[in-house]
């Protein structure tokens, strides 16, 4: 029953369609519609003896993927979510005044808590950042399977296998001139 105060104003809720394809939660959509418009972060190169020695900005996220094949050892899309999750709610409009050569010449520096037996496909990672250089992801021990309860065969389930990845997404740039080491340090190690 309806609450009086809503009267005839209550309408059933309706799913809002996107027409754009950047709408969608799929990486490939997402990164097929940066591709038209020249974004996407590259790969920094090892070659280029960059550092990210003036950190700006780090974010933590979280990733799980509850459903697929896990027989190759998969936690892709996990580590996609928890890439996504750590950017997905910020603004960093100042990248283009404070690094040097702007968003495009920024860093970022991707570190994975993934769990033991689990691998990650880097370029699906990547694929995640719409600019910047992307230095060599890390990828350490950490994050959990737990048991879902459930299988769903039509998503590719082979068992009930669960997978949570962290992440941490710190961005900054490469200053030449800064004498005092690398700033972006992992104590941990």
């Amino acid at each position: 029953m309806l609450p009086l105060a809503l009267g005839a104003a209550w309408r059933k809720p309706t799913l809002l369609r996107c027409p754009r394809l950047a709408c969608s939660t799929s990486t490939a959509a997402w990164t097929e519609e940066w591709r038209r418009l020249g974004l996407g972060a590259k790969s920094a190169s090892e070659a280029t003896n960059r550092t990210l020695n003036r950190l700006m900005f780090v974010q933590c996220g979280f990733g799980c993927d509850q459903h697929g094949d896990r027989a190759s050892g998969g936690a892709t899309q996990a580590a996609v979510r928890a890439c996504r999750n750590a950017i997905e709610f910020n603004s960093i409009p100042g990248m283009v005044d404070h690094v040097p050569g702007g968003r495009h010449a920024m860093l970022i520096k991707v570190r994975l808590g993934v769990p033991d037996g689990y691998n990650v496909d880097h370029d699906q990672i990547r694929a995640t950042f719409p600019y910047g250089n992307l230095l060599p992801i890390e990828v350490i021990p950490g994050g959990l399977t737990y048991a879902s309860g459930r299988v769903v065969t039509e998503l590719g389930d082979t068992d009930d296998t669960a997978v949570i990845v962290a992440a941490a997404v710190s961005i900054g740039y490469h200053d030449p001139s800064f004498k005092g080491g690398t700033v972006h340090d992992s104590r941990d190690k």
